[in-house]
C-alpha cells in the first residue's frame, strides 16, 4: 500500500471520490445493485479525507493500493494516535475495495492494521466481511460484526460543487452559527461548547467511559457540534459530527422532549453544513422506527446499502 502524504495528491483523491459518488448513487437510486459497492464504499472514505484536507484534526493517514488509478483506499490514525491498546474510538479504520474479495491479503499485513489492539473496521461494504473474518481467524483475533441503515440527502448528487471548498481547518472556517432567534422563549441555538463534553458522554450510547469522553472532546473541539440551550443555559438537545462526516450522538434530555428543539437543531445545523459544503450523512439501527421517520422529514432516505462495522479483539483483549 502507498502512503498519499502529499497534499496535492490527497486533494486530487478527494476530488476522484466527489466525481464518483453521484453517479454511483444514480445507479442505487435506480436499482441496480450490481454497481453497488461505488457509492457505498466510497462515501465514508470521502467524508474522511474532507476533514484529513481541512486541518486533519484528528491525524489521520490515507493509504491506496496504487496511484493515480486505485482500487483499495484505507483510512488510519497516524501511528502515533494509536498508543492506547484498549481504545477502539481513536483505533478505527474506514476502508473500500473495488475488489473486496481480494482485500484479504491487504489485511493480514501488520504494517497495515495494528492486529495487537482493540480496534474498528468501518465501511458500507458487507462483502469486505469475508476477508476481515479470514484475517482475524489467521491472527487469533475476535471479531463482532454490527451494521445499521445508511440514510443520506440528495446533497450527495451535488458533491462536485464541494471541490471549491476552501481548505482550512474546522477553527478557521468557524462553528455552527447562532444567528437565528429560537421561535421558543427561552431556548437558543448555539455551538456545542467542549465543556458539555460530559453531558453528551453520559447520554451516548456507547459512552459513558473515560476513553469515550476523550473522543467526544475531540470531535466537540474539532469538528461541527451544535445544540439547543434551555432555559438553565444548558444544552437540552445537540448534535455532533465523527471524523468520517457521519452525524452522530443527537440526544435531547427527557424534559425536553417532544418540543421540536431536536428538529429545530437539525434544520439549522443542516443549513451550515451546506453552506460549508460539508459531507454529511447518518445511520440508523433497523428496528429505531422512531428515529427513522424523525430523520426523514429533513430529506434523509435510505440507501440501498448498509453501514458495517467489525470490532476486533486481540486474545488478551477479548472483554469479558
Amino acid at each position: 500500500m502507498i502512503l498519499l502524504n502529499n497534499s496535492h495528491k490527497l486533494l486530487a483523491l478527494y476530488k476522484s471520490l466527489a466525481r464518483s459518488i453521484p453517479e454511483s448513487l444514480k445507479i442505487l437510486i435506480s436499482g441496480d445493485l450490481d454497481l453497488s459497492w461505488s457509492f457505498s464504499s466510497l462515501l465514508q472514505v470521502y467524508g474522511s479525507v474532507y476533514h484529513i484536507n481541512h486541518g486533519n484534526p484528528f491525524n489521520m493517514e490515507v493509504l491506496v493500493d496504487s496511484w493515480p488509478e486505485y482500487q483499495m483506499v484505507i483510512i488510519r490514525p497516524q501511528k502515533q494516535e494509536m498508543t492506547d491498546d484498549m481504545d477502539s474510538y481513536t483505533n478505527v479504520y474506514h476502508m473500500f475495495s473495488k475488489e473486496p474479495q481480494k482485500s484479504e491479503e491487504v489485511l493480514k499485513n501488520c504494517e497495515i492494521v495494528n492486529w495487537k489492539q482493540r480496534l474498528q473496521i468501518q465501511g458500507f461494504q458487507e462483502s469486505l466481511g469475508e476477508g476481515i473474518r479470514v484475517a482475524t481467524f489467521s491472527k487469533s483475533v475476535k471479531v463482532e460484526h454490527s451494521r445499521a441503515l445508511l440514510l443520506v440527502t440528495e446533497d450527495i448528487l451535488k458533491l462536485n460543487a464541494s471541490n471549491k471548498s476552501k481548505l482550512g481547518s474546522w477553527a478557521e472556517t468557524g462553528h455552527p452559527d447562532d444567528e437565528f432567534e429560537s421561535e421558543t422563549p427561552n431556548f437558543k441555538y448555539a455551538q456545542l461548547d467542549v465543556s458539555y463534553s460530559g453531558l453528551v458522554n453520559d447520554n451516548w450510547k456507547r459512552g459513558k467511559n473515560e476513553r469515550s469522553l476523550h473522543y467526544i472532546k475531540r470531535c466537540i473541539e474539532d469538528l461541527p457540534a451544535a445544540c439547543m440551550l434551555g432555559p438553565e443555559g444548558v444544552p437540552v438537545s445537540w448534535v455532533t459530527m465523527d471524523p468520517s462526516c457521519e452525524i452522530g450522538m443527537a440526544y435531547s434530555v427527557e424534559k425536553y422532549r417532544r418540543t421540536g428543539n431536536m428538529a429545530r437543531v437539525m434544520v439549522r445545523y443542516m443549513k451550515y453544513l451546506r453552506q460549508k459544503n460539508i459531507p454529511f450523512y447518518l445511520s440508523v439501527l433497523e428496528e429505531n422506527e422512531d428515529s427513522r421517520r424523525f430523520v426523514g422529514q429533513f430529506g434523509f432516505f435510505e440507501a440501498s446499502c448498509e453501514w458495517h462495522q467489525w470490532t476486533c479483539y486481540p486474545q488478551n483483549l477479548v472483554p469479558f
